[in-house]
């Protein structure tokens, strides 16, 4: 398979950046995105040039440090999944892709094709997690009664990997998928709710102060979410923070 590529470079977060086209060769359909990418490195070190920096980890879809613009879509365009299980079989030969790193004030570009995404990280320290006296006899958290539906729907809330697509997704840059995934796993259960108040109303705040967008409920946050997120945790959140700032 040949393939034309064009991809961002950036030298690093103050130089300005610029699309470079690259013609590869012998790709196998059965190769996955980032294979692709490494065999186009191994190429550039060959000739003595700067390969193409991009996050990766674990390759099996879990992490989702792998986050990549593919065709103006994050991940590219199979869903729910991740850039690193996206196949080649899914381009045709003589294909254009065009490859660029996740767009959004609140991700500035490290270096080509890596953002920097900490902002996801501030917002869950903000109170993305519940205080637990362990000492003395502590229940043990198995043996709270809850309801399967709220089990359910905290545990699908949790699966968020926290990889950013919803954000490049969005128009308007908008984090409150991922915000409010990490508000509903808690809110939805015992355990998160004494501290329900203070954590939904610091990790929105922390939210705008990274400066992400506002959500206007185009619903693409979660068309392309690679663990299928979904908008219900919005609804939640946003009924969790009125509530909240009426306290």
């Amino acid at each position: 398979m040949k393939l034309t590529l064009k991809i961002w470079r950036q030298e690093n977060a103050t130089a300005k950046g610029k699309m470079v086209d690259y013609n590869i060769d012998g790709i196998d359909g059965d190769m996955s995105f980032l294979e692709m990418l490494d065999v186009l490195n191994e190429g550039l070190v060959n000739k003595g040039e700067q390969p193409v920096e991009f996050d990766h980890d674990c390759r099996e879809g879990i992490c989702g440090s792998c986050s990549l613009q593919i065709n103006g879509e994050p991940h590219g365009p199979d869903k729910f999944i991740t850039t690193c299980q996206l196949h080649m079989r899914t381009f045709k030969d003589g294909d254009t892709i065009v490859i660029e790193p996740f767009r959004a004030k609140a991700f500035p570009v490290i270096k080509d094709l890596i953002v920097d995404r900490t902002a996801f990280d501030r917002i869950q320290q903000a109170y993305g997690y519940i205080s637990v006296n362990t000492s003395g006899n502590t229940i043990d958290a198995n043996t709270i009664p809850i309801e399967k539906e709220n089990a359910d729907d905290s545990f699908n809330a949790a699966t968020c990997i926290g990889c950013g697509a919803c954000v490049a997704a969005c128009k308007n840059a908008s984090a409150m998928l991922f915000t409010s995934a990490k508000v509903s796993q808690f809110a939805l259960l015992p355990q998160g709710e004494v501290e329900a108040d203070r954590r939904v109303l610091a990790m929105v705040e922390q939210m705008d102060k990274e400066g992400f967008g506002n959500c206007s409920n185009t619903g693409a946050c979660e068309l392309e979410c690679p663990k299928g997120i979904s908008l219900e945790n919005i609804a939640r959140m946003n009924r969790e923070y009125l509530k909240a700032s009426v306290k």
